[in-house]
């Protein structure tokens, strides 16, 4: 089994440096390849209430006979779900969904700005946090100004934002603001989903210098940029080599070579932080 690194974050708890994206894994199906990654050696495990699928990340982590304290359970806060009472509320419904005590991170899914409540939801966050219900407390797809506003107005900054990151959507000033603020990244999609980015020269004359897949390539560019990448795959073989990119390294030519595939349209979706309304 991979031995995988942990990050330590701002708040002091630790995080696995991969995860597994267990989107849109649903019911029994779900459930089967939830628990195969589990036994891949995935112990971070990323949810969300609009995924629909936190009973079968609880299902197969209770399968596992693996105590549930030995994850990292990631689950989000949808958009319909802002606001204080409502934000309690949500984590309470998860917390019962997965069949656990306690989340290790909780982030708000999107800002929703046109709703303009995720300060006050993500203050009351902190208060769940304080009640020991999730030890640390994030975000997902933030900008640089909302996460100002955040830590102007609580005073905290996230412990994580989960943002879309990719070698066509790298975000390089994103992910600059995050290391001077110590807020770990993590990355969805990060192979680009559907996307030709694995039969780039950049990525394939990588991964044959390596001897490694264009996928490991990629996920190997995440680690390197401090990233965590949340890969998903209901195939046991894709799954345990997703793991496998801790035993070899990029040089910096190849870094810069595959960040320099960004490009101006890279976003998968329209997924603009600024305009995106999640219900």
């Amino acid at each position: 089994m991979t031995l995988i690194p942990n990050y330590r974050l701002n708040d002091g708890h630790e995080i696995p440096a991969i995860g597994f994206g267990t989107y849109p894994l649903t019911g029994d199906d779900g459930a089967t390849a939830i628990g195969t990654a589990i036994d891949a050696g995935y112990r971070l495990l990323d949810t969300a209430v609009n995924y629909g699928n936190e009973d079968a990340v609880g299902r197969a982590i209770a399968a596992s006979g693996i105590s549930p304290d030995s994850f990292s359970i990631t689950t989000k806060l949808p958009g319909r779900h802002h606001g204080r009472d409502a934000t309690v509320a949500s984590l309470e419904a998860s917390l019962a969904a997965l069949g656990v005590d306690t989340i290790a991170l909780y982030l708000i899914h999107w800002p929703n700005p046109s709703v303009n409540r995720f300060v006050e939801s993500f203050d009351a966050m902190i208060g769940l946090q304080d009640r020991g219900l999730v030890a640390s407390v994030g975000v997902s797809n933030f900008t640089i100004e909302f996460l100002t506003r955040l830590k102007n107005e609580t005073g905290v900054f996230p412990a994580v934002n989960q943002i879309e990151l990719h070698p066509y959507f790298p975000q390089t000033e994103l992910l600059e603001f995050h290391a001077a603020n110590g807020i770990r990244t993590e990355s969805w999609s990060p192979l680009g989903k559907a996307s030709d980015v694995k039969s780039t020269e950049a990525v394939t004359s990588a991964a044959s210098a390596h001897g490694v897949t264009p996928a490991q390539a990629i996920l190997r560019w995440h680690v390197q940029l401090g990233s965590i990448p949340l890969p998903k795959s209901a195939d046991p073989a894709r799954q345990r080599e997703n793991l496998d990119v801790f035993g070899f390294e990029l040089t910096d030519v190849q870094m810069a070579a595959i960040t320099a595939l960004g490009r101006a349209d890279g976003r998968l979706f329209d997924g603009d932080p600024l305009t995106h309304e999640e219900q």
